[in-house]
């Protein structure tokens, strides 16, 4: 009889009051159940402990921890992979929804698929009461066999949530933590696809809630965003702007000299990495938001989240 749960979620919340109680409805009611939810609250000021101590009473699937101060978002996600048992990994968010079919479709698509790393599913943008607005399409080469045209993908093509997939835990070790520079959550992915292929579940099945406080939005400059993911990158001193930039860019050269690549796929990765860099340092438009993208109206919608969330059966949205 197995003891440890093969699946494990980690999820680190700051001040997440709001949205948390929807979130963790719709993990604790996925019809995949061998996992553990693993909660790192950041010292959060409103009633995100109250809401984790609720939930843990009613369910032992979930540990819950409590930072004794805010150690920076970064620091908070990094623990929680230390704190794994399972030998599959899942990120996951405080205000955003999952299908009540995402785990058990991943799961059973590594299970499938040996050669592949990570398993996530189709993604939609969601807004504050849980209505998608933009379906997003998913044109990552990431399934690709040859890690240089990972890797690439990656780097030239916006969008994608592939931070919140389920993960091989032994592979995720072996990538670089998760650091607090510019871009950061980019590096991590990009040299985590050095490791091995993705796969993408083709059912919607995983919904970012984009909201005004969500952190990308509450933090609109790069110091801002920097800081939130630690606090002592707030000094302008110590982590002036091009430190954040060139550890940033930086985070993709280590990525490549340290994943297990053979001389010509690290060549093609260098190449691919100085033609990205060439295109980024000339002026121009930066690219626009997914999340900015004209919404969709519900007749133009196979379904509603809904009829696939855990939690909000008979919810009009």
């Amino acid at each position: 009889m197995r003891t440890v749960p093969r699946l494990s979620i980690g999820l680190p919340v700051y001040n997440g009051e709001e949205f948390l109680g929807e979130a963790l409805d719709a993990l604790l009611g996925q019809t995949y159940e061998d996992f553990e939810l693993i909660i790192s609250d950041n010292a959060s000021a409103d009633g995100t402990e109250e809401i984790c101590r609720q939930y843990a009473e009613k369910d032992s699937r979930i540990r819950y921890r409590r930072q004794a101060r805010n150690v920076g978002a970064t620091p908070n996600h990094n623990v929680l992979l230390d704190m794994a048992r399972g030998e599959l990994f899942k990120w996951a968010s405080h205000d955003d929804l999952y299908g009540r079919d995402l785990l058990r479709r991943c799961v059973e698509a590594l299970d499938a698929r040996p050669e592949i790393v990570l398993a996530h599913s189709w993604q939609a943008i969601i807004d504050g009461q849980g209505a998608v607005t933009v379906p997003l399409e998913y044109v990552h080469k990431t399934d690709a066999a040859r890690p240089s045209v990972r890797f690439k993908s990656l780097l030239f093509e916006p969008g994608g949530d592939d931070f919140y997939g389920v993960v091989r835990t032994d592979v995720l070790r072996r990538v670089t933590p998760m650091g607090s520079y510019h871009h950061a959550d980019r590096t991590y992915v990009a040299e985590l696809a050095l490791h091995g292929p993705f796969y993408q579940v083709p059912e919607l099945l995983y919904f970012r809630r984009d909201h005004p406080d969500r952190a990308e939005r509450a933090n609109p400059s790069k110091r801002a965003r920097c800081a939130n993911l630690d606090p002592k990158r707030g000094n302008p001193f110590t982590n002036p702007t091009a430190r954040l930039l060139a550890e940033y860019v930086w985070g993709y050269v280590h990525g490549i000299r340290v994943a297990p690549l053979s001389s010509r796929e690290r060549r093609r990765c260098y190449l691919a990495l100085a033609e990205w860099f060439s295109s980024r340092a000339k002026p121009g438009d930066a690219g626009e938001r997914v999340e900015d993208r004209a919404p969709v109206t519900a007749d133009e919608l196979s379904l509603t989240v809904d009829q696939v969330v855990a939690g909000r059966e008979g919810r009009v949205s």
